[in-house]
């Protein structure tokens, strides 16, 4: 697990080569906000996700680092970890580090915990150790990241902002963000998700089967219009 990062100093351990602000190292650096990542996948799906249902970080991994013209890469993944769950995420935790990504994780100790500042402090402790070449952030959170991203695209940066295209349309709308559907990396799902995409539709159309059924729809209607 990484230390704490910060805007007022070096984090205690670092992947990457710092060498200053003078003579910089240039780097490709991916974060992943895993709660926004699982809760939007849930949205799409309309299912609490599986194993099978998850994302492969090896993939990803592979497809970040292929696309990579830096002189180093560094992967981070930002996690809450509520207190019930610490025995369960230990080993995806320890699955993540054999993958190579660095890990911050943090106690989720009250439901409004979030990491998303967490996340932009270790983005600008890397936009200012290094020449940060390409940025791939996977959160579909336009309210947190919206501004901050667009800022260092027009500072420089390629800013790719990997999510779900139902729920990302800051970063698909954006004139200064690159949008990539998730399931568009390859290999990212070990099969297609049980989703339909409507920025995706086939030429002759597609049904989109109801989420409920017919009959507890209008029972719950009843229930509340009695």
């Amino acid at each position: 697990m990484s230390a704490p990062v910060s805007t007022d100093a070096e984090p205690a351990w670092s992947p990457a080569d710092d060498r200053g602000p003078d003579g910089r190292p240039s780097l490709d650096l991916l974060v992943w906000d895993a709660p926004n990542i699982d809760m939007t996948l849930a949205t799409v799906i309309g299912a609490r996700p599986t194993a099978a249902s998850r994302p492969r970080f090896d993939a990803i991994a592979a497809w970040f680092v292929g696309g990579a013209d830096a002189d180093d890469v560094e992967a981070c993944v930002f996690a809450n970890v509520p207190p019930q769950h610490v025995t369960t995420l230990r080993g995806w935790v320890e699955a993540l580090r054999s993958f190579g990504y660095s890990v911050f994780a943090r106690p989720k100790s009250r439901p409004d915990d979030d990491i998303d500042q967490s996340m932009l402090d270790h983005i600008e402790v890397r936009a200012h150790s290094h020449q940060l070449r390409r940025l791939v952030v996977f959160s579909g959170d336009g309210r947190n990241f919206a501004e901050p991203l667009e800022e260092l695209a027009r500072a420089g940066t390629e800013v790719v902002v990997v999510a779900f295209s139902e729920v990302a349309g800051y970063a698909s709308s954006s004139e200064l963000l690159r949008f990539v559907d998730i399931e568009d990396v390859p290999g990212a799902f070990a099969a297609p998700l049980d989703r339909v995409r409507l920025d995706s539709l086939p030429v002759d159309g597609a049904w989109l089967r109801p989420t409920k059924s017919l009959r507890d729809a209008a029972a719950a209607y009843a229930t509340k219009h009695p």
